[in-house]
């Protein structure tokens, strides 16, 4: 059975008290409402990932992630973060080509390809982001741009690295308008990535992979988006900055 999970991104929000007692509430929330098996994970910035991997030191259920790394093992990069820096503090995920990170700071989808190399390496999972832009999807060819995303970002790897990864669709139109993809489009859209990837690795292979939903998704429609087959969670955004919504999305799989 798919791992469950929702993944929280608090983007570049909250100072390091403010995120320390946003994660102190998630967990409090998660050990008096979670009875499920399903997954956690806090994407914060990085000034907060070494305070928040003691604080989920032995929790199952509560994991870290940060989001992003550098493509370079070291060096004269000034002002990033390489993978064995994040693995030194203990966290676990790592988001990468956010939109965010595509649309403003250039992120191709080559350039990916060698961070997912260099994460894995270092023993990180990343969640890996694909969507299309609203000019795509009104174009018709969303598809193909996912399809794209998919062969040129993390289709070189082999079948047990792949594997490792989380794949998080982000319809772009849908992020921090309030728009939200239907139940319907979203599961058309989680159905066809499954299907590419059972054609390049295999359906046991795809059937083990975790594909999450990105895009506006908060407590009231998490339920009919997380029903489809093939939404194993979510990757949220503003909603990941309240304890209680947060976790009320994670209740979902309960």
């Amino acid at each position: 059975m798919r791992q469950k999970i929702v993944a929280g991104n608090w983007k570049m929000n909250l100072d390091l008290n403010e995120g320390i007692t946003l994660f102190n509430e998630v967990a409090a929330f998660i050990a008096q409402d979670i009875t499920g098996s399903q997954q956690a994970i806090v994407c914060s910035p990085y000034i907060h990932l070494s305070a928040l991997t003691a604080l989920a030191k032995g929790n199952t259920k509560l994991s870290v992630g940060a989001q992003n790394a550098h493509q370079a093992e070291s060096g004269a990069y000034t002002g990033e973060i390489s993978a064995k820096m994040l693995t030194s503090v203990g966290v676990t995920y790592v988001i990468l080509g956010h939109s965010e990170r595509r649309q403003y700071f250039g992120e191709t989808n080559e350039l990916l390809a060698k961070k997912t190399d260099t994460v894995l390496k270092h023993g990180l999972k990343p969640i890996f982001c694909i969507g299309e832009t609203l000019q795509e999807r009104e174009s018709g060819v969303y598809f193909d741009i996912i399809k794209q995303q998919l062969v040129e970002a993390v289709f070189h790897l082999e079948a047990s690295e792949f594997s490792k990864l989380v794949i998080a669709y982000e319809p772009v139109w849908a992020i921090g308008t309030g728009v939200t993809a239907s139940a319907e489009q979203a599961q058309e859209i989680h159905a066809f990535i499954r299907k590419e990837i059972a054609a390049k690795y295999g359906q046991a292979v795809a059937d083990g992979i975790s594909i999450l939903y990105g895009g506006s998704c908060n407590p009231k429609n998490a339920p009919e988006l997380f029903a489809k087959p093939d939404i194993d969670g979510g990757l949220i955004g503003g909603a990941s900055l309240k304890a209680r919504d947060f976790v009320d999305i994670l209740k979902v799989f309960n």
